[in-house]
């Protein structure tokens, strides 16, 4: 296949970032094609979160590698050097392979590099076409750059956690980090917009990207409501701010997930739980009405469903075209047909043995994905890249 090797081939990606966000944003370039060498720190044995586990890959001989699941899941097609940058000889190491970069990525403190000499203002003198990103936990301006941001943090300052959770319950933090992932979501689609800006002009530019504040963009329509009305939205668990009914609901075995969207699925919907007068009662009729009278509804829909097996609800409601679904466990998630004929779980051989992994959900016609390395032990490549005339080279 034409481009198969991937359509960000020949962009060398220089990957100072740790943790999650970062990574994410850097995983997925390598997934698109480019070559990205991730710099670690030898002193505290690499990205932090080798230590988060476990799980952990083991050898043959059930020895504990350094690959835990967490670190697995955002450092694929990537090289590990290990690089002490505190020390004259790791700066110079870094710079040298920053002559070679189109990207450079970090995660530090607002300020952390400059003492290394390896912050914007001083590779972009040296480099002045690198694309250059920042990531951190409140930006590198306004009264809270200096603090530090992790993906808890984010998902309370920035609110969604005031809109999960149910709703005579706690705050709830989302069940994985989102706060990161969507930052490093927004990363990638600033780099590649910077880099088009580099092919056109030959300029570089540094890329300022909060955690924070990218939690605040995806707040979406429950931020806009709020912006819209001046009320501030409110916990509902699974329920939706402006659709009704868009919920989980209980079954006889188990639950279901329903999301009537229009009218006329209600009335649909009305017909299979054999209460056909409710879509036509002036109180639910509209979906505006729904949404002023949910409580009085769900007291109808709940033990209606509840009445049924679960398998018996979805093959109803999906005969007569009612937007409906279960609540898989992750056993089953990966299990199903769905993902074997979308590749989404995929096995790599690393250092230790194969690994699983979650597949890249981009399905590009022409230049697909690519897993060209697994996720690699630390500093496994220190020798092999430092010694290189072209430490990029795949």
């Amino acid at each position: 296949m034409a481009g198969s090797e991937g359509p960000l081939k020949g962009i060398k990606v220089l990957d100072l970032s740790r943790i999650l966000a970062g990574p994410t944003c850097t995983q997925l370039l390598g997934d698109l094609g480019a070559s990205v060498i991730k710099i670690e720190n030898p002193t505290t044995g690499g990205d932090d979160t080798r230590q988060w586990g476990p799980p952990y890959v083991e050898d043959a001989d059930g020895n504990r590698s350094d690959l835990s699941a967490y670190f697995m899941a955002a450092n694929r097609n990537k090289k590990s050097v290990a690089i002490d940058i505190s020390t004259p000889e790791g700066q110079a190491q870094v710079k040298r392979l920053a002559a070679h970069a189109d990207i450079f990525i970090e995660n530090f403190k607002p300020g952390g590099l400059a003492k290394y000499g390896l912050d914007y203002a001083s590779l972009s003198q040296e480099f002045p076409s690198l694309v250059y990103c920042s990531i951190s936990g409140y930006g590198q301006t306004g009264p809270n750059a200096s603090k530090p941001g992790y993906d808890l943090m984010a998902q309370g300052y920035g609110g969604i956690m005031s809109l999960t959770g149910d709703p005579d319950g706690a705050p709830m933090k989302v069940g994985v980090g989102i706060a990161d992932v969507m930052c490093g979501m927004y990363a990638s689609v600033g780099i590649l917009a910077a880099l088009r800006h580099r092919d056109h002009t030959g300029e570089g530019q540094q890329i300022d990207l909060a955690l924070v504040d990218t939690q605040i963009a995806w707040l979406i329509n429950e931020g806009v409501n709020y912006l819209t009305s001046g009320d501030v939205p409110q916990r509902r668990g699974n329920g939706h701010p402006n659709i009704v009914p868009y919920d989980v609901y209980e079954t006889a075995d188990g639950h279901v997930i329903l999301a009537v969207g229009n009218d006329g699925q209600f009335r649909r919907f009305c017909d299979f739980i054999d209460h056909p007068k409710l879509a036509d009662d002036p109180r639910y009729a509209t979906n505006p009405a729904r949404l002023e009278h949910r409580e009085t509804l769900n007291a109808v829909l709940r033990p209606a469903l509840q009445s049924r097996d679960t398998a018996a609800v979805i093959a109803g409601l999906e005969a007569c075209k009612v937007p409906v679904g279960p609540v898989k466990t992750l056993d089953q998630v990966f299990a199903t047909d769905q993902v074997a004929a979308r590749q989404m779980q995929i096995a790599m051989q690393a250092g230790p043995g194969e690994v699983q992994l979650i597949g890249n959900p981009l399905n590009l016609s022409r230049t697909p994905v690519t897993y060209r390395n697994a996720p690699p032990e630390f500093g496994a490549d220190t020798q092999a890249v430092l010694n290189a005339e072209n430490p990029f080279d795949d």
